[in-house]
């Protein structure tokens, strides 16, 4: 995921969707078939492959992982397989099973690429495969090398099984969605548009399955998300000897702007994906309730939007987030500082472009002195202004995405419903929906409410998870396709 560190829901709104009888524990799905074991085996194997090669920007390469899934893919019997990106560290790898050509195709996309990881913060190697206490580790083992390897597994299984879908099925494994030159969906559809074009996206980005001590509670279906923006303030002045400090100095004018931006709170908004949750919250019962009914009424309950404001995985979907990552001042110990620069980084909500909250951070820090510049997703391109770049509007749920998902979702976990969701964070799933694809998060692998660990440390996720989240795409994947 990405940019994006998505979001988990609070215990009282998971508690909410499922009845109390459900909450027992109850035994993971069997792989009961010869064919079952042999996927997770393939699963497991690619996911270990995946992981112990470093596809981080600063010093790792995309192309090594997209040439060996390729291979896999060619040693599967694909034909169809394409590997080629703007650079030799940033190649993508796009493959397609041909189907009767009954309906148009639908491509599935994740990203290869993972954030940094520095092995002095973690207490294993991030970038060798580790298995204990009933957990997958590594950097990527949850964003989102795992949906990767099931994505693959699922593509090598329905190929070797001779399976003839009604549509033609495109994978694409792409580089840089965690940040870097050169993003993999974007150069696709700009310069191969034939290879990726499809009906609609399934993306595997992100977690929908939300449980809650290991219990799947409710399938959050992505059915739009925020804008990812970074925004570089700095503030410069003529410095001068440590021994004469001055409230002036660069350091402490642009700290005192970064305690503004802090403090600040943008708007309340909902839109239709965001009260359709909400609705659906509040009918759900649960200790939260009352506020979920607050916030939809018109003018919102201030009292109930003060509550859920404080809650950051409720606040994150209700208002554009800003917040400063990255710090860097001075020239000297013994000098005042002379520049200080700052990345703040922002989820914007559809509707609203990144310099419309370029502008909004200009008015919040009321300074002048500090400059509010744009850093492009490139992470290098710094301009005076931001483009005009919105979220894209929720694509209409179509019945042969949501009806088969509501009901394989019932099948392998009882009770848990199947919401249309907003993402508090951003994937790749900007350049496709811009491109006219409709595009659904869409993602089994269980995780836990408080055990969110993407792009931070001791990254994991849960064997079983691993395992049934392999199991649900093979078959979510083979409904929506069958003839």
């Amino acid at each position: 995921m990405s940019k994006c560190l998505r979001p988990s829901i609070t215990a009282a709104v998971l508690a909410a969707l499922l009845p109390c009888a459900l909450l027992a524990s109850r035994a993971a799905p069997a792989a009961d078939s010869a064919d079952d074991k042999a996927a997770n085996t393939l699963a497991h194997d690619i996911f270990k492959q995946l992981i112990e090669i470093n596809t981080t920007d600063s010093v790792g390469n995309v192309t090594t992982a997209a040439a060996a899934m390729a291979q896999r893919f060619r040693e599967a019997g694909y034909s169809d397989v394409f590997v080629g990106g703007p650079n030799e560290r940033k190649k993508n790898v796009v493959i397609r099973l041909r189907g009767s050509g009954k309906h148009k195709p639908v491509l599935l996309i994740g990203h290869l690429d993972v954030v940094e990881a520095k092995r002095e913060d973690w207490t294993t190697d991030p970038f060798k495969f580790i298995e204990k206490d009933g957990y997958f580790y590594g950097r990527g083992s949850s964003d989102m090398k795992d949906g990767d390897a099931i994505m693959a597994t699922t593509m090598i299984r329905l190929k070797k099984e001779g399976f003839r879908p009604d549509r033609d099925i495109i994978l694409a494994l792409t580089a840089d969605e965690e940040g870097g030159c050169c993003n993999g969906p974007a150069w696709l559809i700009k310069n191969h548009r034939d290879l990726v074009a499809a009906e609609f996206v399934l993306n595997h980005d992100g977690s929908s399955l939300k449980s809650e001590h290991g219990k799947p509670m409710v399938f959050q279906l992505g059915a739009t998300e925020k804008v990812y923006a970074d925004y570089r303030l700095g503030t410069t002045n003529k410095g001068g000897h440590s021994s004469q400090p001055r409230p002036d100095n660069a350091i402490y004018e642009l700290a005192q702007g970064l305690l503004r931006v802090g403090a600040y709170q943008f708007p309340f908004e909902l839109n239709n994906v965001t009260r359709a949750y909400f609705e659906r919250m509040a009918a759900g019962g649960g200790e939260d309730a009352a506020s979920f009914r607050g916030i939809l009424e018109s003018p919102p309950d201030e009292a109930a939007l003060k509550r859920l404001m404080a809650i950051p995985a409720v606040a994150t979907i209700l208002h554009t987030t800003c917040v400063a990552t990255r710090l860097e001042g001075g020239h000297a110990n013994n000098a005042l500082p002379q520049r200080a620069t700052a990345n703040v980084n922002c989820r914007i909500l559809p509707g609203h472009s990144k310099e419309e909250v370029r502008q909004d951070l200009i008015k919040v820090l009321g300074d002048p002195k500090i400059t509010v510049r744009y850093v492009a997703d490139d992470g290098t391109t710094i301009t005076d202004t931001a483009p005009d770049q919105r979220g894209f509007q929720p694509p209409p749920m179509r019945p042969e995405v949501q009806k088969p998902l509501e009901e394989l979702v019932a099948a392998m976990w009882p009770g848990v419903k199947v919401i249309p969701y907003m993402d508090g964070g951003a994937s790749d799933a900007i350049y496709t929906s811009a491109a006219g694809m409709p595009t659904y998060g869409v993602s089994a692998v269980a995780i836990d409410r408080d055990d969110e660990r993407a792009h931070g440390r001791d990254e994991r996720i849960g064997v079983r998870a691993f395992y049934e989240g392999n199991e649900f795409f093979y078959r979510y994947l083979k409904t929506i396709t069958a003839e």
